[in-house]
């Protein structure tokens, strides 16, 4: 839909006026569920998001509102807008394969850590939303009308991505045909103690105190760093996201000028032997075409493109130009030069290098060791929350394609929930999915996870 897509202007009466009548006439109709794509992540519009949620608030009944980020977003970029709505994707679309649900683990863990997860939102609270659950009897991405077949996730795959969409509270929705529900699809979708996690539960965050062994090679993890590098561009091996302005990461950008060359656009990433190591982009002049209107030169002379190798024809591009799942490359990226807001930048007083399409800060990562952007990581990971009846839920996740043995000990438990088990042997722990009992009279709870499979313990005290 390279012509579909529309903004409307927020602060006209006009325009406000359009979107109240379009709203009102969805509540005559008796909708209690709207989503609006594309408005939020790279495609961020805040005007246009606080307007709807402002007039969601003058219908006399609640509607649910949910954001679509197109591609990704970042807990900084929600800080000022989960206040507003109900719901709001943070991932590329999930589909039912094995790099999609991998993918979701570290950015779940960082809107955990950002404490989102049942923040205030519009008339109640507000949930980071992992998308939906493509269980059972599906279609290939994008096709509406079949062929049909059954979810390529295997059981334990399915199960592994249940568990984690009910530790992180997202909300649940099916993605399956209702009409071909299997027994087996149903049970999962449907496991009660799931469903009390997912709606029940608190203090939801990655447990990062996960002892794992792998045939002889074992990792401990203080705090959990995948092995899994990804190449996502070619330029230099550095990827070039967007974030919220304020986020740290999208400060230290700055201009160098050299006599007869191109100005570079630079930000400082690491320290090496006392030096510092920058990542760079040249400065180039827009590229005009026919047929397109000349925007205001005042307006725009302290905007330019970015380019990739001090070439003019290959642009830092700040959108999508198409839907994305969650495993797939991220945005922006560089593709070929053209006069749109979506490759315009201008390098603010704050050393902020900001897009002009979407108002949002460009930051920058290295896939040196030790500085990783994680899409379908491996290894081990864990979630723990606690119940509201006092219950402690621990998940272990491997996300190896062989098994491992997986523990936590006890006191560690207690640390990060801040709460004693002084009285172990009167407990009780329960794995979920195989209802089978496991002692508390040792320090540590330890299972092997088959790959790409999840064990969710349940203790009761």
């Amino acid at each position: 839909m390279p012509h579909g897509f529309m903004s409307v202007n927020t602060d006209t009466g006009a325009g406000r006026a359009f979107l109240r009548s379009l709203y009102r006439q969805y509540a005559d109709w008796g909708v209690d569920f709207v989503k609006v794509d594309c408005i939020f992540g790279t495609d961020y519009s805040p005007e246009e998001i606080i307007t709807i949620s402002e007039l969601l608030q003058e219908i006399d009944r609640p509607i649910i509102l949910s954001l679509s980020p197109g591609t990704e977003a970042t807990p900084a970029l929600a800080e000022n807008i989960s206040d507003h709505v109900n719901m709001y994707r943070i991932t590329g679309d999930d589909w039912d394969n094995w790099n999609d649900v991998s993918s979701h683990f570290s950015v779940s863990s960082s809107f955990a850590a950002a404490k989102k997860i049942g923040a205030t939102g519009l008339r109640g609270r507000s949930w980071p939303d992992l998308d939906m659950l493509p269980f059972g009897w599906l279609t290939d991405p994008s096709v509406n009308q079949g062929p049909h077949r059954k979810c390529n996730l295997t059981l334990d795959e399915q199960k592994t991505q249940m568990a984690l969409w009910s530790m992180a509270k997202s909300p649940l929705m099916y993605g399956g045909d209702l009409r071909h529900l299997d027994d087996i699809t149903l049970s999962i979708i449907t496991n009660p103690t799931l469903l009390k996690i997912n709606h029940y539960s608190k203090n939801n965050m990655e447990f990062h105190y996960v002892h794992s062994e792998r045939t002889s090679k074992k990792e401990h993890s203080g705090r959990f760093r995948s092995p899994y590098h990804v190449d996502l561009t070619k330029n230099d091996g550095m990827f070039v996201g967007l974030t919220a302005c304020n986020d740290d990461t999208a400060n230290g950008w700055y201009m160098i000028s050299q006599d007869g060359k191109p100005d570079h656009i630079c930000r400082n990433y690491e320290i090496q032997n006392d030096k510092s190591i920058s990542f760079c982009l040249g400065k180039t002049q827009f590229v005009h075409y026919r047929g397109i209107i000349s925007m205001d030169n005042m307006e725009h002379q302290s905007k330019f493109h970015l380019s990739v190798r001090n070439t003019s024809d290959t642009c830092l591009d700040a959108s999508a130009g198409r839907r994305r799942t969650a495993s797939e490359i991220r945005f922006p990226m560089f593709s070929a030069c053209r006069w749109h807001a979506k490759q315009m930048w201008e390098l603010n007083a704050n050393g902020n290098l900001v897009s002009s399409y979407s108002g949002l800060c460009a930051s920058v990562e290295s896939r040196d060791e030790g500085v990783f952007y994680e899409i379908g990581t491996n290894g081990a990971r864990a979630w723990v929350a606690t119940g509201s009846k006092g219950e402690i839920y621990l998940a272990f996740f491997n996300l190896d394609s062989t098994s491992r043995k997986m523990a936590a000990r006890i006191s560690d438990l207690g640390m990060v929930l801040r709460r004693a088990l002084l009285r172990k042997h009167l407990c009780s722990c329960t794995e979920v999915w195989s209802g089978k009992n496991f002692s508390l009279t040792k320090e540590e709870i330890s299972a092997v996870v088959n790959p790409h499979a999840s064990m969710l313990f349940e203790i009761i005290c």
